[in-house]
Order: C-alpha cells, then structure tokens, then sequence
C-alpha cells in the first residue's frame, strides 16, 4: 500500500512538472492566463515555466499569414460584372487582442475576408471596366489596403498586402463580351480593309493618269519624228529625183504598175493614156554623167 502511495506521489509530480513548462517556438508567441486574466505574453522563443492548474497558455502564430478566399462577383461604375479572386498577407501583432476579439486564425480570416470584399466592393464600383482591367488595378489594391488596415488593427492584426490574383468575367456573361469583342475587331478590319481599298483606287488612279499622259506624250514626240522624217524623207526624195524628171516619172509609174497590174487584173485605158506610155515604149536609156 505505501508502494502504491509512493508511485501515486511520483505520477502526480511528474505531471505537474510537466504542465508547469512549455516552449515557445522561433514562429510562436503565447498568452498566459490565470482563471481566465491574461497574467503574461511571450514574444521570444524558449523554455518557459507556469503554475500548474492555475496558468493556461494559448499559442499563437507570429509569421504572416495569408487569405485566399474564392472568387467573388464585383459591379463597376458601368455597370459591368466581374469576377475577382484576391489574396491578402497578414499578421497577429497584438496577441492579446487578437485573442480577446477573434479568438482564432479561421476567425480572424473570415472576418479580415469580409472587410477586404467589402472595400474592395467600394473601389471598383467607383472605376470603369477597361480602367480596372488595364491599368487601375494597383491603385485599387493599394487603396483597398489603406482602408483595410485600420479595421483589421482592432483585431490585433496588421495587414501587410492585398492583391488582385485574377479578374474574370462571369460564365454567362463571356459570351456576349466575346462577341461584342469580335463584332469590334470585325467592324474595324473592315475600316482598315476600306480605307486600303479606297488607298488603292487611287494608286492605281494616279497610275492610270501617268500612264495616259506618258502615252499622249509618247505619242506627240512619235507624230513629230514622223512627221520630221517624212519631212527629211520627202526632201531627200526631192533632191534626188530632182536631178532627172524623167528617171523620177519611170519610178512612179513602176510604183503605180505594181500597185494596179496584179495577178488576173484587167484594166482598160485609152491609147493615149500617159500611164501607158512606157508599157508601149519600155526601153529607157539611163542617162550619163559626162
């Protein structure tokens, strides 16, 4: 029976030693409390002592935390639907407040998730669509953080950054803005297409001008060496049968016997007729030069 006392004795020692140390890891901060009242924080890591049965501790987590809740839906200024997926990093600074005020860290991201929606509702309903898309996002973020913080600091929390992962468009609503999308690029391929055709009529116009007045000019210069040649032609001509008439008149009438005595041709002239003078008469002595 005092065996039993003895080991009863060295069970409960044991484990009061036990409940009267705790640790404090290097990522933790703890909460001590006596029936209830918070009597200590530990912010430093290592070997702690408390009273057994009478101390309570509460750890906590010291590193940043982060949210990712799901997508939510969004209205802005023009009244279009988004599709927003956000993301927050935060911080238990102030444990003791965190602890009295949300108790938990599952908590404490519902409620910080339902103040970031709330202000992140705000700020986009005050921008445009294509604003939010392509270039107001930071400022958004950046605002949405700002206005956060300080109710998000009444939890003992300290939010470092709110961030936009991804901006959609409701399923149903893709459709139609694929197809507005469309019918713009279509609207403006044709412009482009028309004012490409309209660029080409009037190369092709301005070609068409040059080549008329390339050929008109072409063709003046052609009549004036034609006519300069049929001029130097019928001088050189002149001068040449000039010198003898009666060689000049046997060439022509050479020339007019070729062009009308054909092959079965039949023509009837007096006897008289000059034409015929040199048929009667063919034989022509060339004359010398002394």
């Amino acid at each position: 029976m005092r065996k039993f006392f003895v080991i009863s004795i060295l069970i409960v020692l044991v484990f009061a030693a036990t409940q009267s140390v705790y640790t404090v890891g290097e990522w933790q901060q703890g909460l001590v409390f006596q029936f209830g009242e918070p009597v200590r924080e530990v912010r430093d890591p290592g070997l702690y002592f408390k009273t057994p049965f009478i101390h309570d501790l509460i750890l906590l987590d010291k590193r940043v935390l982060g949210t990712e809740p799901q997508s939510a839906e969004y209205l802005t200024l023009d009244k279009k639907r988004l599709l927003v997926d956000h993301v927050s990093r935060w911080q238990i600074t102030d444990p003791l407040l965190f602890y009295r005020t949300v108790r938990s860290e599952s908590t404490a991201m519902a409620r910080l998730d339902q103040i970031i929606a709330g202000r992140l509702r705000e700020e986009i309903a005050r921008h445009n669509f294509i604003d939010i898309v392509r270039e107001k996002r930071e400022s958004i973020v950046a605002t949405v953080t700002d206005g956060a913080q300080d109710t998000a600091g009444s939890f003992g929390i300290t939010l470092l950054d709110v961030r936009i992962r991804r901006i959609d468009l409701p399923t149903e609503v893709q459709a139609s803005v694929f197809a507005r999308m469309q019918a713009e690029r279509e609207r403006i391929a044709k412009r482009y297409r028309a004012e490409g055709e309209e660029k080409a009529r009037e190369i092709r116009a301005a070609a068409e001008k040059k080549r008329e007045i390339t050929l008109a000019e072409a063709y003046a210069k052609s009549q004036v060496l034609r006519g300069e040649g049929d001029a130097q032609a019928a001088l050189v001509t002149a001068n040449a049968f000039g010198q003898d008439l009666e060689f000049y008149g046997l060439v022509r009438r050479l020339q007019v016997y070729e062009t009308i005595l054909g092959e079965g041709s039949t023509i009837m002239l007096p006897p008289d007729s000059d034409l015929l003078r040199y048929l009667e008469s063919p034989t022509f002595v060339l004359p010398t030069n002394d």
